[in-house]
């Protein structure tokens, strides 16, 4: 069942980083921030088991995925469409080359297929908080690795084995407002699968996939907030799902089961 059922969950801000640029050392930033909460609240101290969720933005900008939209030069199409619904052209530009494949391009906006299997709106392009007029941030290339990589700096750092979440806001089908989700994960099974056990009136579950990953992506974001430049939360208490395993094998779902393609 649900590891984490019955638990006190935790769940805090970092303290603010200072402006995240490419190159520089995000595991050691975070590590600075999470002893600087320590020095006020003794009582989180780093310590194993935690998870931290980091926001897809502070990824981005430490491994040099901007792009400086002066430098974009858009296709015809990307002019037409920015001209029809008062959008920059140069930013659709980007949307077009991160986008595997367009799934719908109307009213202003583009949902997209993006190389890593993702379908959100933009293709992950965004300029809010990246620190200049004519900057965009995208994708991280690969968010499972980043995810791995600050994993293990922070463990040769801090003696200690804790979990990524790398996170990122999507929109919803169907529904108003975006949530918080996981593009990245390390040190613990993104899915529950509850397939085959029974629920609490004894009825054996066939279809029950928990989105663990997801979920405390989720929770960190009403802690971190959009506009507190606190991208790292603390979370604490999770039974985390053992093993391994990664947001684009295990969660991605394959086109072929796609129901809505």
């Amino acid at each position: 069942m649900n590891p984490s059922a019955g638990r006190t969950v935790t769940i805090v801000a970092l303290p603010p980083l200072p402006e995240v640029r490419p190159t520089d050392d995000l595991p050691s930033l975070i590590a600075t921030a999470w002893q600087a909460l320590a020095a006020n609240e003794p009582a989180l101290a780093p310590a194993a088991g935690d998870a931290l969720v980091v926001t897809q933005k502070v990824v981005s900008k430490a491994e040099g995925r901007l792009v400086d939209l002066r430098t974009v030069e858009p296709r015809p199409e990307a002019v037409a469409f920015a001209s029809q619904w008062d959008r920059d052209p140069r930013q659709v530009e980007v949307v077009l080359r991160e986008s595997a494949e367009v799934l719908r391009m109307e009213r202003g906006l583009i949902i997209s297929r993006t190389r890593h299997g993702f379908v959100c709106a933009n293709a992950g392009v965004d300029a809010s908080n990246v620190g200049g007029a004519d900057l965009v941030t995208l994708l991280p290339e690969d968010p499972d690795a980043s995810a791995s990589a600050i994993r293990e700096a922070l463990r040769t750092r801090l003696g200690i084995d804790i979990a990524i979440v790398v996170s990122d806001s999507f929109g919803r089908p169907w529904r108003w407002g975006i949530v918080d989700v996981a593009l990245g994960v390390a040190g613990f099974a993104p899915l529950v699968d509850l397939r085959g056990i029974p629920d609490a009136d004894g009825r054996e579950m066939h279809a029950t996939v928990v989105a663990v990953a997801d979920q405390i992506a989720s929770a960190a974001e009403l802690s971190a907030g959009k506009t507190s430049r606190r991208p790292v939360v603390l979370v604490r208490g999770l039974g985390l799902p053992a093993g391994g395993g990664s947001i684009r094998g295990d969660v991605v779902m394959s086109a072929e089961a796609d129901l809505f393609s």
